[in-house]
């Protein structure tokens, strides 16, 4: 089985595996990408999951709709074109792959993140998390229509999986929420080593996720807001008080005017 990053418009992924044959595809905004990656490997696509209704997300899906391709996603009125609305607990099968879904509510109310616990099998049996708009590397999402408290017990929950799961969010932030990360926490080796690491990547116009929940816990400051600099940073940003989720609700205020 095979990952592919797919990019779209200035900064998305539209996350693809395929097994040589058959294809599933994640938040297909713009189908443009989609089909020539399809036809230039000769796939055919059987599978498609949605995160969350966000135009960027869904804008491709019209591409599809009425081909009795199962489209995934959960419950919202602005995604029409769903045909198996998704929840908490439920396990989507494709190609011998196990896919579970989460509710990571904060982005927006309805958002979900599709799990892979044994990976992409045997070969690659490191768990896959498609996170959508909820975490990013070194950072997370921004309000919407859910809650930052929402948001918070998300990213605790997705913070959770096992360290060698692979993350992949939807957008080439990265270099920007390592700047902003560096200023909460400058003084992270960690830090500063995984963002040499990532401008060489951009350099090479190459992506910089998937990232890992291990590399995220020792570098993504809304995973680490138990840390002492991170808990003084914020502190001095306005929070209340040294609690994690005080901590966090500073720094993601922070980050929004940053």
């Amino acid at each position: 089985m095979n990952l592919l990053a797919l990019p779209a418009f200035t900064d998305n992924y539209i996350w693809m595996l395929h097994n040589g044959r058959q294809a599933l595809v994640v938040d297909p905004g713009d189908a443009v990408p989609v089909k020539n990656t399809l036809a230039s490997l000769g796939l055919d696509l059987t599978a498609i999951l949605v995160t969350h209704h966000h135009l960027d997300h869904i804008g491709g899906l019209g591409a599809w709709q009425g081909c009795d391709i199962p489209i995934h996603g959960p419950r919202h009125p602005g995604i029409t074109q769903v045909t198996h609305h998704v929840a908490e607990g439920d396990t989507i099968r494709w190609c011998g792959l196990q896919i579970d879904v989460l509710e990571v509510p904060g982005h927006t109310r309805e958002h979900v993140a599709y799990v892979l616990p044994a990976g992409l099998g045997p070969q690659d049996d490191a768990p896959l998390a498609f996170v959508g708009d909820t975490l990013f590397s070194a950072g997370c999402g921004r309000v919407f229509d859910g809650t930052v408290d929402q948001l918070y017990d998300s990213l605790a929950r997705l913070g959770s999986l096992p360290a060698d799961t692979r993350v992949c969010a939807t957008h080439e932030y990265t270099l920007a929420n390592l700047r902003f990360a560096q200023a909460v926490e400058p003084h992270n080796p960690d830090l500063i080593r995984h963002t040499a690491t990532c401008e060489a990547l951009r350099a090479q116009h190459l992506p910089t996720l998937p990232s890992t929940l291990r590399t995220e816990r020792a570098i993504n400051p809304f995973l680490r807001c138990n840390q002492s600099e991170v808990v003084a940073s914020a502190l001095q940003q306005g929070a209340p008080d040294a609690t994690p989720r005080s901590v966090f609700t500073a720094l993601r205020q922070w980050k929004n005017r940053f």
